[in-house]
Formats: C-alpha cells, sequence, structure tokens
C-alpha cells in the first residue's frame, strides 16, 4: 500500500486538506470531485498554500514536486486507499461506496472522513464490507493533529491497523473508537456548548462571561460561544441534534432552544456576519464586564480547616487565621459570611446548612495561575459581605464576576459533564481512557484531557457535583456515568487508564 496512489473524493476544505498532508507525506495523490473543474483548482490551491508554508520556513517541499493529480472515480483502480470526504449524506456515501468497489482492488481500504456516520451503516451491502473503515480528520486538516480510526462491526482489525498507519505515516496522532455516534470528540464535547446554552437560558450570565470565565479561570483555548459563532450555528447545532436523536433523544444531549432560534433566524456565525455576537462593520469585539473595583478587602479572613481555595488566599493580600474545622474548609470572612468552593450546590443550599450568608466560588483548572473567577451569593446576602469576597478575590489578581446563583457555576458544571461523558465513553468501550484524554486534547484544544481532570478533582467530588444538580434539575441531564458510581463505590480513583478499558 505505500507504492500504491492514495485516492481522495471530494475536493472540498476536508478532502483537500487530506490530499495536501498525503501528497507532502511523499504519497502519489489521485483527487476526484462531483463538480467540473473542482479537483483542479484544489490542487491549483494546495500548492499555493504549501508553497506559503515553505516560504515561513515550517515546510520543506517542492510544491511543484507534489504528485497530485486531478482524475475521476474510474481512475481509482489502482489505488491502495481510497478517502471520501463528500457531503455527510448516508445513502451518498453507501452509493459512492458500492461504485468505487466496482472500481478499485479487492483488498483496496475505502475510508470514509464523515465526524459521524457509522462505518458500519456505509458496509452494509458491500462485496468486501471488512475493507470498510472510518478515517476522520480534523480541520483544518494540515494543521490539526488528531485522526479518529473507527471499526464498524465487519472492518477487518488489519484494514483498522493499516488505517492507522497510513494516517500517522503523514504525521498525525491516531486514536481509536467504535462505530458508536459521533465517535469520540463529537460525543464527549457536546456539555462544552450544551452548559453554556442552559447558563444563558437560564440568564445566569451572558455569553461575554460565560466566554471569558471558560478561558479565563477554564484554561480552554475560546470560549463556547466564541467558538461556535467560528464553526457555524447551522453545523453546530446540526450535530448535537444528530448525536441527540442517534442516543434515542437522551436528555444529556438535548439541542437548546436558544440556538435553534438563532439558526432559524439565519444567525451562523461569522460567516453571517452575525452569531450570538456581531461581526460587521463596526462591530466592537465581544467582552465580558467583570465587578468594578471594591475597596472593602478584607484584613483577614479565617479558614476552617484547609479550604481548598487557599491557592486563592495565599494570592490576595489577606492575612489567613485559622479557625476550628467545619466541614468542606469553609472560609469565613469578617462580615461572618462565608466564602465555599463550588460543590455543584447552590449559595442558597449551602447556607440553609451553615445557617449563614454563603458565596460560592467557582473551580478553575488551576486557581494559582487563574485571570478570572466566577462567584454566587446566596439569597439576602448582605451586599457587604459580597463586597468582602470580590474585594478578597480582587487583590489576588482576579476579574471578579458575580452570576446569578445556579448549581454548578460555570467552570464547574462544565467540566463535571466533560468528565461524566468521557466517563460513560470509556464504560461503553468506546475507546481507551488514554485515546480519549488525547482526542480531547488535541481534537477540540482541551488543556486536560477529561479523565485526567477528573482524576485532579477526584471521583466522589465530580459525582457528588453530578449528583447535586441531578437532584436540583431533575431532568436526567446530569445523571452520573455507571462507571463513575462504580468506582466511587469501589473507592478507586479516576486514573489516566485503567487495565483492561479499551
Amino acid at each position: 500500500m505505500t507504492d500504491a496512489p492514495v485516492g481522495v473524493i471530494g475536493a472540498g476544505t476536508m478532502g483537500a486538506g487530506i490530499a495536501q498532508v498525503a501528497a507532502v507525506a511523499g504519497r502519489r495523490v489521485l483527487l476526484a470531485d462531483a463538480a467540473d473543474g473542482a479537483a483542479a483548482r484544489a490542487i491549483e490551491k494546495i500548492r499555493e498554500r504549501v508553497k506559503r508554508q515553505v516560504d515561513k520556513g515550517r515546510l520543506n517541499v517542492d510544491p511543484d514536486a507534489l504528485e497530485i493529480t486531478a482524475t475521476g472515480v474510474d481512475g481509482f483502480g489502482g489505488c491502495g486507499v481510497v478517502v471520501e470526504a463528500i457531503v455527510e449524506d448516508l445513502d451518498v456515501k453507501k452509493r459512492l461506496l458500492a461504485d468505487l468497489e466496482r472500481v478499485v482492488a479487492a483488498d483496496t481500504i475505502l475510508a470514509s472522513n464523515s465526524s459521524s456516520l457509522s462505518p458500519t451503516a456505509m458496509a452494509a451491502g458491500l462485496e468486501h464490507p471488512e475493507r470498510v473503515v472510518g478515517l476522520h480528520f480534523f480541520n483544518p486538516v494540515p494543521a490539526m493533529k488528531l485522526v479518529e480510526v473507527i471499526s464498524g462491526l465487519a472492518t477487518s482489525p488489519a484494514v483498522a491497523d493499516a488505517a492507522a498507519d497510513l494516517a500517522g505515516a503523514w504525521g498525525k496522532t491516531v486514536v481509536r473508537s467504535t462505530a458508536t455516534p459521533a465517535f469520540i470528540v463529537n460525543r464527549i464535547a457536546r456539555p462544552f456548548y450544551a452548559e453554556a446554552w442552559r447558563l444563558l437560558e437560564e440568564h445566569a450570565a451572558g455569553p461575554e462571561t460565560v466566554d471569558a470565565l471558560l478561558t479565563g479561570a477554564g484554561g480552554f483555548r475560546m470560549g463556547p460561544f466564541t467558538l461556535m459563532d467560528l464553526v457555524g450555528h447551522d453545523v453546530n447545532e446540526a450535530v448535537t441534534r444528530s448525536v441527540w436523536a442517534s442516543f434515542g433523544y437522551d436528555p444529556r444531549y438535548t439541542p437548546s432552544l436558544a440556538q435553534r432560534a438563532i439558526v432559524e433566524a439565519g444567525r451562523f456565525g461569522r460567516k453571517t456576519g452575525q452569531g450570538v455576537y456581531s461581526y460587521g462593520d463596526g462591530a466592537q469585539p465581544p467582552g465580558a464586564a467583570p465587578a468594578g473595583p471594591v475597596t472593602a478587602v478584607p484584613a483577614s479572613v479565617t479558614e476552617h480547616g484547609r479550604s481548598p481555595l487557599r491557592p486563592l488566599l495565599d494570592r490576595s493580600s489577606v492575612t489567613v487565621r485559622t479557625g476550628g474545622t467545619l466541614a468542606g474548609g469553609l472560609v469565613e470572612l469578617p462580615s461572618g459570611a462565608f466564602l465555599a468552593q463550588c460543590a455543584g450546590l447552590t449559595a442558597a443550599a449551602v447556607a440553609s446548612v451553615v445557617e449563614r450568608p454563603v458565596i460560592v466560588v467557582d473551580r478553575a483548572l488551576d486557581y494559582e495561575s487563574a485571570s478570572a473567577i466566577a462567584v454566587a451569593a446566596s439569597d439576602g446576602c448582605p451586599p457587604a459581605a459580597l463586597d468582602e469576597a470580590v474585594g478578597l478575590l480582587q487583590s489576588a489578581g482576579l476579574d471578579v464576576h458575580v452570576i446569578e446563583d445556579v448549581p454548578g457555576l460555570i467552570v464547574t458544571r462544565t467540566v463535571a459533564m466533560l468528565v461524566n461523558m468521557a466517563a460513560d465513553a470509556l464504560g461503553a468501550h468506546v475507546a481507551s481512557a488514554e485515546d480519549i484524554d488525547t482526542a480531547m486534547r488535541l481534537g477540540v484544544n482541551y488543556p486536560l484531557g477529561p479523565l485526567t481532570w477528573g482524576g485532579r478533582w477526584g471521583v466522589p467530588a465530580v459525582l457528588a457535583i453530578l449528583d447535586s444538580m441531578e437532584d436540583w434539575y431533575r431532568d436526567g441531564h446530569y445523571r452520573a456515568a455507571p462507571l463513575l458510581r462504580r468506582w466511587a463505590l469501589s473507592e478507586r480513583a479516576l486514573p489516566h487508564q485503567q487495565p483492561g478499558s479499551r
């Protein structure tokens, strides 16, 4: 297969990207597209892109020497592998694969770049279904390192191995997935968007605030609303709706009515000039407005037990005194109100237990390096007590965003649900723990793999967050993965990889 040409069908963004990485890796590439002249135009653009990369010193190849030829599907007879990157329509893909079987050799690998359609369904009815495999690249293909290799029910292990070796030879990092809805990345990533929409629908915080906190506190490279505007709400909402239907309308994947309204209005994002944010001439870039400077910075606070908020206290200008050993490591402000790290409960729920005003502080990827933080106060909390909390956190160098008192706040609920969906996929043997974390880091640029993140928080903490939120909403959205409950009962940590977790 190393000497035979690589066939690519579809000269759009994804197909051209796949053709480019194959050619740059030294393979002969045949590129086909149903539209007249599309393949030839794509090849010209590929050479231009590669030349720019060479001029910048990022590649060391001769753009004019790349072996890429435009052809029709009938010219694929000598290919060792054919990758289709056409429209996401199962019937269309099945017809294409059936046509290819009449052209290529019996041992030619037929790979699909589909982001969600199952190779099991695509291979049904073929004479050689064992040679159909999913080979899911990420956009932009030349820049993104991840490739998901998806095995259908009929896929030969040798074919899956060969597809993985091929992607590896093209400089990609390969993860393996079974043919379940949305595979690894698009399945596990749904809460990153879903929690943002739920927060917006509950009027807990505006989109600018959600984005600012998931980047400044959560460590994500881009906030969910900015990312959805970039990808396109028509695309993002369609994927969510497809995953929801594929999982039997599981409430964990329920699409947002607010996003549906944006799609129906034609506000798809950057490509239409309007999404959640505006992108027309003169539009101001989105920016969150944190709480204004507070002068009521407490001189000292009392720490009851070792508080998980201690890194924030150490960053601040306050003196920390040692108090009793109240459960949960609460921090007492001079006003008598308590600061508590978010554990999934609302501030009102915590206040009802401790019988004091409470300000809940959101979690962060790393309290020592976070630049922003969310807080929420219990009902009836005196403004002076909230000012003390805000002043303390501002003295730690943080942008403080006061949001509505909703369970899980912003970072806590988002990360807990990402951990939950990763554990759910692991429990269903979709992929190994290592591949799940690798896929989420490289496929969507998460700062940590969700299983590693969950391991940092600990299984009991993640489970407590999910159970508290499920008890609050009672809609099935936050139900915990069975694997999390099993690990909690057996007092096992949530590791990067468990034996036998493939």
